[in-house]
């Protein structure tokens, strides 16, 4: 393994030498804490002739900011867009050429990839065996995951629910019948009313919440989902949060939908309990079944 990573010439030096030439660089950026900018990600954004932003104007700013507190000059001027509705425009517009200099690409906050665009660029560099790199750095996910307390190592995150609809419905009971924990990221518009469902649920599972992760007003909550709702709802909730859920509880071996349909019940009934167990529409299975 050493032997294959010493062979891989240009992505070593880039990572021993901090130096990036002709490769795109994934950079994480800040979530709060202008602190929490790494040597490696200034020396990319001082290298950079050319940067991908999500939004062209928080990006700008940062380097505002950052040139004030680091007496830094950024000389690249070449800022273009690459966010979630014109990626696909942005990558057939792209040629090899293109990546023969110094690229940088920057989600508004946080790690790219991660609930943020990013891995379609990624992606159109595997297919065409371009080099990149990825930066570590802020994050809200595995920061919010490290303070929670849970001890079980295992969980799955789900970024933003839908705002509504059947699509969130599905994935909150998934989210609430999964044996691992579950993450989710939600504004300060729709946070009471995920708390209030997560309550409908199961109103003694533990939960943990943070908002404004790395922020002045960072703070936190955790205990019934019940009682962290009865505390937030008459609040006036702003900033962004993270949600961590205990996973459920089972005794005895898990149901599976196979377990379901062998039974020898009506196909209404049998219908109902899927539909609980998964989310979807009752009057879609019972078709289904008969």
């Amino acid at each position: 393994m050493l032997l294959v990573e010493l062979r891989s010439s240009k992505l070593n030096t880039q990572k021993t030498n901090l130096a990036f030439t002709d490769v795109l660089t994934l950079v994480p950026t800040p979530i709060g804490n202008l602190e929490d900018i790494s040597k490696r990600a200034i020396t990319a954004l001082l290298e950079a002739e050319l940067i991908f932003c999500e939004d062209t104007r928080v990006t700008k700013k940062l380097l505002q900011l950052l040139s004030q507190k680091e007496n830094l000059q950024f000389p690249c001027n070449d800022f273009k867009s690459f966010h979630s509705h014109n990626e696909k425009q942005v990558l057939k517009s792209l040629s090899i050429e293109d990546f023969k200099k110094n690229i940088v690409y920057v989600s508004d906050a946080g790690m790219p990839c991660v609930s943020d665009p990013g891995a379609s660029l990624v992606q159109f560099c595997i297919d065409n065996e371009l080099e990149y790199v990825v930066l570590p750095g802020a994050n809200a996910l595995l920061t919010a995951f490290a303070m929670s307390g849970f001890e079980q190592t295992e969980f799955s995150f789900y970024g933003f629910l839908a705002h509504k609809g059947k699509e969130r419905h599905q994935k909150l009971t998934q989210v609430m019948q999964s044996p691992i924990l579950s993450i989710l990221y939600e504004s300060p518009h729709r946070l009471v009313k995920t708390l209030e469902e997560i309550k409908d649920i199961d109103e003694n599972r533990t939960i943990f919440l943070v908002k404004e992760l790395t922020k002045l007003y960072e703070k936190s909550y955790k205990g019934s989902s019940k009682n962290i709702y009865e505390k937030l709802k008459d609040e006036n909730i702003k900033g962004e949060w993270v949600i961590v859920i205990e996973h459920a509880k089972t005794t005895g071996e898990n149901l599976e939908l196979s377990d379901i349909e062998n039974l020898d019940i009506s196909p209404k009934t049998k219908a109902k309990l899927i539909a609980k167990m998964t989310g979807k529409n009752v009057k879609e299975i019972y078709n289904q079944l008969i």
